[in-house]
């Protein structure tokens, strides 16, 4: 495969409110960077409200309304259906929303817009818990999580259940186009929204986004730490065209998950049985993911 070069054009500033190290920071900096200036931007409460456009400023360099956490979906097929009825049919409408706009208050209005084939993209950015108003535990916090709501103390081991498959939801809804992004992996990145831009229909990107503050970790690791959770099978890198499954990142022998774990405070609690397990459950999807791609490069799916 060629080398990929990343778009040097800027569509998101200095200036912005975003914490050191913000893993949401760096997926809008290479998602504007891939959709350039043509793009409409749909952005729920979330942290990005507070990052980017805190009236009467904005740190990005594409049209921006922002909307209730609720209605993420809803939003963006509304802008869609506008856009169409002015005939900009070279706009694209996206919907950058958080985990916990996603998976939990905002499913409903996700649902509607993939149900209805909304011409768009949404965005999951997943820092893995309601960062914006104080780390509390979402649909997508991992199980063992310290939140600020899943303590950790006598009796109490961070979040108890496990984190919730919206990809498995999304991909019930049969999207367009559908993938895993990690912007540790600029140039996979990259590729995966030149590939959206080029498919009409619902697309779906979920993103992974370290939070610095939120996950306890040193700001200037957040690209290692990402490279890890892919490498580590904690976050497999993959894409789903009509269907059909295609793992985008593959290094043999994945790395031990306990290497995630230690790098963060939020599992610092966690034991020896806890990481086992872990690494128990990580394997299963890792090996469920293979299969999936090749009975689908097969056909046989």
């Amino acid at each position: 495969m060629a080398k990929l070069t990343i778009p040097a054009q800027e569509l998101m500033y200095s200036g912005h409110a975003a914490c050191p190290g913000c893993g949401p920071a760096l997926a809008m900096r290479l998602l504007l960077k891939g959709l350039g200036p043509r793009t409409i931007l749909s952005i729920p409460a979330c942290c990005w409200t507070v990052i980017a456009t805190p009236y009467p400023t904005t740190a990005l360099g594409v049209a921006v309304l922002d909307n209730p956490i609720e209605a993420t979906g809803a939003s963006v097929s509304g802008l869609r259906a506008a856009a169409d009825a002015m005939h900009l049919k070279d706009v694209e409408v996206v919907g950058f929303a958080g985990d916990g706009g996603t998976v939990d208050i905002g499913l409903q209005s996700l649902s509607g817009m993939l149900e209805r084939r909304t011409n768009a993209i949404y965005v999951m950015y997943d820092n893995e818990a309601y960062m914006n108003t104080g780390v509390q535990r979402s649909g997508a916090t991992p199980r063992g999580a310290w939140t600020t709501t899943t303590p950790v103390g006598e009796g109490v081991r961070g979040k108890p259940e496990p984190k919730k498959d919206v990809m498995a939801i999304v991909l019930a809804h049969r999207p367009a186009y559908a993938a895993t992004l990690n912007p540790s992996f600029p140039e996979d990145f990259d590729r995966k929204v030149e590939r959206a831009r080029s498919i009409e229909g619902p697309r779906f990107f979920h993103i992974f986004a370290p939070c610095p503050p939120g996950w306890k970790f040193d700001s200037a690791e957040t690209i290692a730490l990402g490279r890890l959770a892919t490498d580590s099978g904690i976050f497999p890198l993959y894409e789903v065209v009509d269907g059909r499954l295609r793992i985008t990142r593959k290094t043999g022998e994945l790395k031990p998950v306990t290497e995630y774990l230690a790098a963060q405070g939020r599992f610092r609690h966690l034991g020896a049985e806890d990481a086992a397990r872990l690494q128990s459950e990580v394997r299963a999807e890792w090996d469920r993911l293979l299969r999936r791609e090749r009975d689908d490069l097969s056909g046989s799916h």
